[in-house]
């Protein structure tokens, strides 16, 4: 069983056959009948266990039914399914040909769930088998639980193509996840993005086998959550009563992301990121609406990190009173057993700018003993709901403003780490806590498109200055093979590496809207995908991004066919010449 996995694949039923003769995923569909070059039809994520001998296929029936158990959720995925199989018709880039069976058409899919009452939560099993027969009319999906059976769902779909419908036949799958926990995070804060927007996010990730829609609802720039309990924060802190989340929109998102095996995890960053709270209850928030960095001052000396300033007050009585009526109604509304509570980029200046703090400084208090007292304020509020506790790294590692180990129990606490690489996912981990990694050099997909300042004076240079990273503080932009190479556990041991929970990439909305959202996200959230499902790395433990390269042109043609608008990744003319686009040249980094 893998270290990280939900668990191996489903028993097979007593006599079922076994076959597992390669480990690939690559549909070579050639005909020595006809002189066309081999084509392929690929599974992304490719799975752990694939055999597919005959290179056949059958025609789907136009009758074609998916009988499973009943069950909410699983009943709503097979019915989106059996849609989008029967009316997909999908083509890929290189003409596949197959050679057709005399045999029946494939009738029916027979969906067998073991365990039907297990819930959508962080490490239930998602394993699944998959068994498409060279004769006969049925094929059989078996999962240990409905969120396995959607994955598999999901890789049947994909085995699906042409028009009429052909399917390929003689195969066995046996599928599981390497990490439990395979996310992405949206910042719906500083843009907003409609229901549909979220909505459509959801059902491409189910469609790559992620599993946690980790939205970071609120921020500096925006309140747009409707809470019930405290609705003059949405009411006042949106941007318009036309952007904002009620508890009906929720209550639609939570149950799409069920009915497609995606957990909705709620993240209200705080104390720092909070200046929309401002515009309900001013009297709790410190610096707000201030300039983000006054002329004059130090970067040491700002009050954010970007313009949008306002950190929740620690000393005042009335934060707290908010708090427990925002943590119950956010607990009530998302079901999760995991709340993101931010904690990230506590700036001292902003703190530094309110009198009742300036006086418990000059008292000899120290800012993070004002982080300590919001921590051990509010964490009880989040584990009187049943809840895991998530953190940014910040609240243990930022190098001035952090808490004590002593008052986040590993036991309740995640720590979501996003600076320094390797280097600080092995400092989270030797320090006993889970880790959710997000690391900024090769997960963060807002990098690379400068900085969103007005009046920026570093877009003004001479020509030929060294342009740095284009003016952005986490540029370049991160590739695909970037995002398809990196090895969440790389530098740590065996035993450091089982607490590493899996990994998330991360849009954040400065410079991102409904109008980029796609692209900015696919297909580079699917090389992230793959390799938290399957791994990076072929039989022999070579890296395979030469190998995912066509595969991954293919399953972004079909994500554009299902309506996701995933940017490209080569010209056509690549996919239609295949080999000549690649380089033969091993690159040698240049040193300084």
């Amino acid at each position: 069983m893998d270290q990280h996995s939900d668990g191996p694949a489903p028993k097979w039923s007593k006599g079922t056959p076994i076959l597992i003769t390669f480990i690939t995923v690559t549909f070579l569909v050639c005909s020595p009948i006809l002189s066309v070059e081999c084509s392929a039809i690929s599974v992304w994520p490719k799975p752990r266990e694939f055999s597919w001998p005959t290179q056949q296929a059958t025609l789907l029936s136009p009758s074609f039914t998916i009988e499973s158990p009943h069950h909410q959720y699983l009943s709503a995925s097979v019915d989106h399914y059996h849609h989008l199989i029967l009316s997909e018709h999908f083509y890929p880039l290189s003409n596949p040909h197959a050679n057709l069976t005399n045999g029946p058409t494939l009738q029916t899919l027979l969906v067998l769930v073991n365990d039907l009452a297990a819930s959508l939560s962080h490490g239930v099993n998602e394993s699944y088998s998959l068994t498409i027969p060279t004769s006969g009319d049925k094929a059989s999906l078996i999962a240990e639980t409905v969120w396995g059976a959607m994955r598999g769902l999901e890789t049947f779909s994909q085995l699906v193509w042409g028009k009429p419908s052909r399917v390929a036949v003689g195969v066995e799958v046996r599928d599981w996840p390497i990490f439990s926990y395979r996310g992405i995070v949206l910042d719906t804060s500083r843009n907003y993005y409609k229901v549909e927007d979220i909505l459509r996010t959801i059902g491409a990730m189910s469609a790559n086998k992620l599993n946690v829609f980790h939205w970071h609802i609120t921020d500096s720039h925006s309140f747009p959550l409707l809470l019930p309990s405290e609705p003059d924060l949405a009411a006042k802190g949106a941007y318009g009563s036309d952007m904002q989340y009620s508890p009906a929109d929720v209550r639609r998102i939570v149950e799409f992301g069920l009915e497609h095996g995606v957990r909705v995890l709620p993240e209200l960053d705080m104390p720092g990121h909070t200046g929309s709270w401002a515009e309900a209850y001013p009297e709790i928030v410190t610096c707000a609406n201030m300039f983000w960095w006054p002329a004059g001052s130090e970067w040491a000396d700002r009050l954010a990190s970007e313009p949008g300033t306002g950190h929740l007050n620690p000393l005042n009585p009335k934060t707290y009173q908010v708090l427990k009526n925002v943590i119950r109604d956010v607990g009530t509304l998302f079901p999760d057993q995991f709340f993101h509570a931010g904690a990230d980029e506590i700036i001292p200046g902003c703190w530094k700018a309110d009198p009742t703090i300036q006086a418990f400084l000059s008292s000899g208090g120290t800012l993070s003993q004002l982080l300590e007292t919001f921590v051990n304020s509010t964490l009880p509020y989040i584990l009187s709901l049943n809840r895991t506790a998530v953190y940014w790294e910040d609240v243990l590692l930022d190098p001035n403003i952090k808490v004590d180990k002593s008052l986040l129990p590993p036991e309740h606490t995640i720590l979501q780490t996003w600076n320094n690489g390797p280097n600080n996912t092995k400092r989270i981990v030797s320090s006993g806590y889970r880790a959710i990694v997000s690391s900024s050099d090769f997960y963060y997909l807002d990098c690379g498109h400068g900085e969103f300042l007005g009046n920026d004076s570093q877009y003004d240079q001479p020509p030929g200055s060294d342009p740095g990273n284009g003016g952005s503080w986490c540029g370049p932009f991160k590739t695909w093979q970037t995002i398809y190479n990196y090895d969440i556990t790389y530098g740590l041991t065996e035993e450091e590496a089982t607490l590493v929970l899996g990994g998330e990439v991360a849009l954040w909305s400065e410079q991102a809207d409904p109008n980029v959202l796609d692209a900015r996200i696919w297909p580079r959230a699917s090389a992230m995908a793959e390799s938290m499902w399957s791994g990076n790395r072929d039989e022999k433990g070579m890296k395979r991004y030469a190998e995912a390269t066509d595969r991954l042109n293919e399953w972004r043609s079909r994500m554009v066919s299902r309506g996701i608008g995933a940017e490209p990744i080569q010209p056509l003319w690549c996919v239609r010449n295949p080999g000549m686009c690649n380089t033969v040249h091993p690159f040698v980094a240049t040193r300084k």
